[in-house]
C-alpha cells in the first residue's frame, strides 16, 4: 500500500492531481484516493459531484450478457450430475470480472468434463479479453458428464438488466454490471485565511 501525507503549497495557482493514497486489497478490488488542488471555495464541490457521476456512469466495462445451452430447458431446473441448479450457475457467471477493448459483441465458451470444480479459467475467451480473478467458481460437477455453455460478452457502461421475454432456445441474458468502478465518494478539505479560502476535494474511488 502506497500512502503519502497530504502537502499543499500555496505559492502556486496551478492545479494539479496527485495519489495521496493506494493500495490492493485482492484481484478484483483496487482502492485510491487522489487530490486535486488548490480550488477557490465552492469548486471542489463541483468538481467532486462531476467526477464521481463521471466514474460511476460514463466508464465503460466488459462483461457476460448471455449464457446458452440446449441442454437447459429453464433457468430453476437442475442437471444430474451438477451440484449448483441453473440459477446458481448464472448468478456465478454475472460475477467473473473481465478486462477487454473489444466492440459490439463475442463469443466464448465453456467445455469441461467432470467430476470437478469449474472455475473462471475454463472459459474460453476472444483475443481481447482477459479474466481479472481465475479462480471465481462457476460449477461442480460430482460425476463423469460434460458441460458445455456458450456465452457472449459486451463493452457496454452503467447497468444491463434482462427481461423475461429474451429468454428462448436454451438462451439465458444475465445482468451485467458494467461499471468498472463500483464506489466513489469525494470529501473537501479547506485550508488558507478567511479572506482567502481555498479547498481540496479528495476523491475516493473503489
Amino acid at each position: 500500500m502506497v500512502r503519502e501525507k497530504v502537502k499543499v503549497s500555496t505559492s502556486t495557482r496551478t492545479r494539479q492531481w496527485k495519489c495521496v493514497e493506494s493500495r490492493t486489497d485482492s484481484k478484483r478490488l483496487y482502492y485510491g484516493r487522489f487530490i486535486l488542488s488548490p480550488l477557490m471555495k465552492g469548486q471542489a464541490d463541483t468538481i467532486g459531484i462531476a467526477m464521481r457521476r463521471a466514474l460511476l456512469g460514463e466508464l465503460e466495462g466488459t462483461c457476460i450478457t448471455r449464457a446458452k445451452s440446449e441442454k437447459i430447458p429453464h433457468e430453476y431446473s437442475t442437471i444430474v450430475g451438477i451440484q449448483e441448479s441453473v440459477h446458481e450457475i448464472l448468478m456465478n457467471l454475472k460475477e467473473i470480472v473481465l478486462r477487454g477493448n473489444l466492440y459490439g459483441t463475442r463469443n466464448a465458451f465453456i467445455c469441461a468434463k467432470g467430476p470437478g470444480y469449474v472455475t473462471a479459467q475454463d472459459i474460453i475467451l476472444p483475443p481481447s479479453v482477459e479474466i481479472v480473478d481465475n479462480t471465481q467458481h462457476v460449477a461442480s460437477l460430482t460425476e463423469p458428464i460434460d458441460l458445455c455453455i456458450g456465452l457472449q460478452i459486451e463493452r457496454n457502461r452503467g447497468y444491463g438488466i434482462k427481461t423475461p421475454k429474451n429468454f428462448h432456445d436454451g438462451s439465458y441474458p444475465i445482468d451485467a454490471v458494467f461499471m468498472p468502478v463500483r464506489n466513489a465518494n469525494h470529501s473537501i478539505h479547506c485550508y488558507g485565511n478567511d479572506n482567502e479560502k481555498q479547498e481540496i476535494p479528495s476523491t475516493l474511488a473503489f
